[in-house]
């Protein structure tokens, strides 16, 4: 009896728990500023230009990171400020810019900023398959349509985005989404006819909108 009522006492001698105020973004990192870089490619210049204010007020305004563009490196430089919330934002805010580098629109790499889980995926014509002259011509022709057609209904069926520059491919959007792309993509480059890629592509997409 005697031994419950010493233990009881103790528990009421104990302090009260401390209570921390949450970490800032530059408090985490003690202090030290965050750093990334984001090299501009020669034909992406004019339309960084272009759309310099567009990717400036969401990244600098709602994501709170500094951001300026480099003229002498030809490079977007970021960093985080003392009000950055949170310390994801300067990665998130690269991976933005950077999309835009490759080539997709300021609306579709915005995506990046707003909703987690999307990624970029990018992969070459000659990773699927070795291809030269004209039948390289052709496979990329495969790839898009006519005016694009294949490429629309690709991203509409799969909900990702695609860039084909020149031989190289970059497919922005959810995991499993870009998977079914890729898919659908590389069935083309190997020389399957667009119809039978899209009575494959409206099954895959049926199954994937169940599951959700």
């Amino acid at each position: 009896m005697q031994s419950s009522e010493t233990s009881s006492m103790e528990v009421e001698k104990l302090p009260p728990k401390p209570k921390f105020e949450p970490l800032k973004a530059h408090e985490i990192s003690d202090g030290r500023v965050q750093f990334r870089k984001v090299s501009v490619p020669p034909h992406r210049f004019t339309p960084l230009k272009k759309a310099w204010m567009e990717i400036y007020t969401p990244i600098y305004e709602q994501m709170k990171i500094d951001i300026r563009m480099n003229l002498k490196a030809r490079k977007v430089e970021l960093k985080t400020r003392s009000d950055t919330p949170d310390i994801s934002n300067l990665q998130k805010c690269a991976d933005f810019v950077h999309a835009f580098m490759l080539g997709f629109e300021v609306n579709d790499a915005l995506a990046l900023l707003r909703v987690d889980e999307l990624y970029v995926d990018s992969f070459e014509i000659k990773d699927v398959k070795t291809l030269r002259g004209e039948h390289l011509s052709r496979a990329i022709g495969r790839l898009s349509g006519k005016g694009g057609k294949t490429k629309f209904t690709i991203e509409n069926a799969t909900t990702t985005r695609i860039v084909i520059a020149d031989t190289k491919i970059h497919i922005l959007g959810s995991f499993s989404n870009i998977k079914v792309a890729r898919d659908s993509l590389c069935s083309l480059i190997l020389g399957s006819p667009a119809g039978k890629v899209y009575s494959k592509l409206r099954a895959v997409s049926a199954r994937l909108a169940e599951r959700f």
